[in-house]
């Protein structure tokens, strides 16, 4: 049995190129094309294809902001992106918007039409290189959390408590209410792990926090 695809990209030779080269696999059968969301989610809506190869950047409406539209449509269609986009930001929005898989249009025939089969049977895919990036922008990401697992807004009112300064007039400074200043400063403390504003004084001066601005 077929596995029935639909392409949406903005560019008439893309889509041309991604047909020859479906039709070539034997099991892959391109059952609609699209230039543009509005007329993607039409087709998932009337087509019901299988796997949705869809680009990231179009007009009027980007791949990413159609997705869950699409998914709606026609929620039993797996979503596999194909795009220039190759910055890992864009593999986690994509996911997070309901795609099953992400390749990049630099990728040989051979990955494109693998990726089809692993996400029409149930799978996931991502570009391997753009995987390892992935993987390793999360890992930093991890590290400077576990480094500093503050906001900008804590380290602000860590400082203004360090310096002596209380709730009301941190709040003040800081144009928000007493309230939420008892918060922030209930959450540094925790996130710290601190008891007591010597504590949190020691903390910010090993930070440099104290230094002049």
């Amino acid at each position: 049995m077929s596995i029935r695809v639909l392409i949406v990209d903005d560019h008439a030779v893309v889509r041309s190129g991604l047909r020859l080269l479906l039709e070539a696999a034997g099991d892959l059968e391109p059952v609609g094309e699209a230039g543009n969301a509005r007329d993607a989610v039409f087709q998932a809506r009337a087509l019901k294809p299988d796997v949705i190869l869809l680009d990231i950047v179009m007009p009027d409406q980007t791949g990413l902001e159609a997705l869950p539209q699409l998914k709606h449509e026609n929620p039993d269609a797996r979503v596999l992106i194909l795009s220039m986009q190759d910055e890992p930001r864009y593999v986690r929005e994509a996911f997070a918007a309901g795609a099953s898989g992400y390749v990049l249009k630099e990728a040989a025939d051979t990955e494109v039409v693998a990726a089809v089969r692993e996400v029409a049977g149930g799978g996931r895919y991502v570009n391997p290189e753009l995987g390892a990036r992935l993987v390793a922008a999360d890992a930093e990401a991890a590290k400077l959390a576990d480094e500093d697992p503050l906001s900008d807004r804590e380290r602000e009112v860590l400082r203004l408590l360090a310096l002596g300064h209380t709730n009301q007039e941190i709040a003040k400074q800081l144009y928000i209410s007493v309230r939420t200043a008892e918060t922030h400063r209930a959450h540094i403390m925790q996130k710290l792990r601190l008891q007591t504003r010597a504590d949190l004084v020691a903390y910010a001066l090993d930070r440099g926090l104290l230094e002049p601005e």
